[in-house]
């Protein structure tokens, strides 16, 4: 009875999974809707033959070019990989759903889904070959495969697909990898002006533009697999980058140098009428174009008009909008190290406003160190041997702002932010970046540990688009702090008093960029700042207690930031943030040289990675010690 019972349902599912295939398969062939494809690669600039390199050998791609569009103005929106990828998965900017530091692990607000899913409620077949690497959690099902065999092929008969492979042979790890036989000859390399013109730099970019010629050769592969399969007329092909280049000054920097890359778009005959007028076959557009578009044009591709909470505009298919004024990028802690740095262009002006300028752009990332041009570069400053132009990522205080003509200084080392001539457009994209970032509700201006503390219950996202978030408030603070003016002392005394912790956490920033000018009229304050109860507040004014006071501040800095050193008691992100105060005093942390070398977090996994930040620290601290046990007779 049993058997037959459930054999009758079996066959009831079967004719109903059959029915329901079949009904797909008809509406697939019937809406002949585009499959698309996209071939990226990693920590690369628009470094193509097709964009007018003549170092460059990329002739695959150059033929895409060829039939296709490039666009010549695309930005990601941040310069290193894993907010870039969490802004184009979820058509958001990182720093608003609290996601804009390397490696960090947030909660995506419910109703927040992924561009993929939309395609995959549609009927798409999405897969990914292979790279993830987003800051923010996953809402549930994302790819219907994301691995190393992810294909196009193991999609139902006439499934449209959307697939993704990924060239990771372009990354920075690869720029260094040695032993290297150099096709591209070092000789022959255009230095950037911010760097020096040594064999090493030389070296590393030509091994550069060696793996980006081997990186066109796979992506040469990968088009003549789609032909062979006949599905070259039904596909729209994208080629893009992920951020700049994978050398020093460009990845990590929110500059040009570390956010254009290169986009190109191939749209086949059949579905040229999702094309704008700005795409021609063969042609070039200059409109602006940054990485949270790219999941609301996926979905304009296939006639799905992108949700609101989408911050990006299509710029191809059914729902393609007008381009925008500008674009936008964002630096947040880069691996192991804080900073806050935001920027914006008109195309043509790149402005930067350095909310940390006593943080040099080039701190020590211990990943970033591994780089011999990085290395170099260092050691050439250290022996004063530098241009201004050279030695500017490694000065403090940085400039509070930046001003670039790309057209003039396409290098961007020459800063006219203090030049009257550029009064205008200085003002305008001040202006623009503040109305961003308060539309936006960017969460970067908060401690880390406040991102996740202040959500609670909820996620990051909803806490910053509630009216909890005095974000005006905090970013005036973040504004006075950073402008490095003695005359905003007062103000600064007076934001210690907020409610706000956050205010109160830049006010004291505030007197830590400042340092020795200001610090004996507020060593008082800053000692009160240690019994404050927002942790980060007390951890900063302990490192500026610690880098500017007497013997006896050190020893009372050193106590407060010894409770911070406890990952099962204060969690990741204190902790990190107290082993950057500790680096920075140096020597003068030796007490503390035990305790650092016990640090052995075991993170949970709602931390994801930030077991290797803590890990960085802990070496680059006890090399101090090292250094200096070598230097005593």
């Amino acid at each position: 009875m049993y058997r037959h019972v459930f054999g009758s349902l079996g066959a009831i599912l079967a004719l109903w999974f059959g029915l329901t295939l079949a009904s797909h398969r008809t509406i697939w062939a019937e809406q002949a809707r585009p499959n698309i494809l996209w071939l990226t690669c990693e920590d690369m600039g628009p470094h193509l033959g097709c964009y007018g390199d003549r170092y460059a050998n990329t002739p695959n791609l150059d033929r895409l070019a060829a039939k296709g569009t490039i666009y010549t103005r695309v930005w990601s929106n941040a310069p290193v990989c894993a907010p870039a990828r969490t802004a184009i998965i979820s058509g958001m900017y990182p720093s608003t759903t609290g996601s804009e530091h390397m490696r960090s692990l947030v909660p995506t607000a419910p109703g927040l889904r992924f561009y993929p899913q939309f395609l995959r409620d549609a009927g798409y077949y999405c897969t990914n070959n292979s790279k993830e690497d987003y800051n923010l959690e996953k809402p549930g099902q994302v790819w219907d495969d994301s691995s190393g065999k992810a294909h196009w092929k193991n999609r139902q008969p006439g499934q449209p697909f959307f697939a993704i492979f990924n060239f990771t042979v372009t990354h920075e790890s690869q720029v260094r990898r040695r032993p290297h036989e150099w096709v591209h000859d070092p000789a022959k390399v255009r230095v950037p002006a911010y760097h020096p013109d040594t064999i090493e730099v030389r070296q590393d970019w030509a091994q550069y533009y060696d793996n980006i010629t081997t990186m066109d050769r796979m992506a040469g592969e990968k088009l003549k697999e789609l032909e062979d399969a006949g599905l070259a007329d039904d596909t729209i092909v994208f080629f893009y980058g992920d951020h700049g280049p994978g050398l020093p000054r460009c990845k990590r920097c929110p500059y040009n140098s570390g956010l254009q890359v290169g986009l190109i778009v191939y749209i086949p005959p059949k579905f040229r009428h999702l094309a704008p007028p700005d795409y021609q076959p063969g042609g070039r557009s200059s409109r602006l174009v940054s990485f949270v578009d790219l999941g609301p044009t996926l979905l304009s591709l296939v006639g799905i008009k992108p949700p609101a909470s989408m911050q990006g505009r299509a710029f191809l298919g059914t729902f393609a909008t007008e381009p925008p004024r500008y674009m936008f990028g964002l630096r947040g802690r880069m691996d192991e190290r804080y900073d806050l740095v935001r920027s914006v262009t008109d195309g043509r002006f790149v402005y930067i406003r350095n909310y940390m300028p006593h943080l040099p752009w080039g701190q020590h990332v211990e990943y970033l160190f591994q780089t011999p041009t990085t290395r170099v570069w260092k050691q050439l400053f250290d022996e004063g041997k530098l241009s201004p132009e050279q030695s500017y990522f490694w000065t403090i205080p940085k400039a509070k702002e930046e001003l670039y003509d790309l057209a003039t200084d396409p290098d961007e080392v020459h800063n006219v932010a203090n030049n009257p001539a550029y009064k205008a457009k200085l003002e305008e994209l001040r202006q623009v970046l503040r109305d961003h970032i308060l539309t936006t509700r960017d969460l970067g201006f908060l401690p880390e540990d406040e991102i996740h503390a202040r959500a609670g219950s909820k996620t990051p996202y909803e806490y910053g688009q509630s009216a909890d978030y005095p974000l005006e408030r905090i970013l005036t603070m973040a504004e006075v702090a950073s402008d490095l003016e003695e005359d905003h002392l007062e103000q600064l005394l007076a934001g210690l008093q907020d409610p706000d912790s956050a205010v109160r956490y830049w006010a004291v920033t505030g007197l830590l960029a400042r340092g020795e000018k200001v610090f004996s009229a507020v060593h008082d304050r800053l000692v009160k700042a240690l019994e404050d109860p927002a942790p980060s507040v007390q951890i900063v004014a302990a490192w500026t207690l610690g880098r500017y006071g007497s013997q006896q501040d050190v020893e009372l800095a050193l106590s407060v930031l010894r409770t911070y050193l406890d990952y099962e008691g204060k969690g990741p992100y204190l902790m990190m943030l107290a082993l950057n105060a500790v680096d920075n005093l140096g020597t003068k942390a030796a007490p503390l040289r035990e305790i650092v070398a016990q640090i052995e977090p075991k993170i949970q996994p709602k931390h994801g990675r930030l077991g290797e930040n803590l890990n960085k620290l802990k070496r680059h601290i006890l090399s101090h010690f090292e250094v200096a046990g070598k230097e005593q007779p």
